[in-house]
């Protein structure tokens, strides 16, 4: 059975709760712990969802908005259906095929 997993980048949320909303707020508190990362580079970082993130960067933000790796990232894991490969058929009904027994009388 295949799953699906999916995440949810939560840092502006994290951010709101602690009073920054601007990625010029950002910018020192990143600059201050030697992460130095272009204005666009944060403001893709806060409104988008990364597909690759460092880990100093990581622990970074956890330090400037005292959270987990956890807090910044959910994630959440279902059950996918199987899928049935083409041109497969539904199981076969054995009992429906089995050929009914003949009884021969003179």
């Amino acid at each position: 059975m295949s799953r699906q997993i999916s995440y949810r980048w939560r840092l502006r949320e994290l951010m709101a709760a602690r009073g920054m909303f601007t990625v010029a707020e950002l910018m020192p508190h990143l600059t201050e712990r030697g992460i130095t990362l272009s204005s666009s580079q944060v403001h893709r970082l806060v409104s988008g969802t990364p597909e690759r993130l460092s880990l100093p960067v990581l622990a970074t933000l956890c330090d400037i908005l005292d959270c987990t790796p956890t807090d910044l990232i959910t994630t959440s894991a279902q059950n996918l259906p199987a899928r049935r490969a083409a041109g497969e058929e539904a199981p076969i009904n054995l009992a429906a095929r089995r050929p009914t027994r003949v009884r021969l009388t003179r």
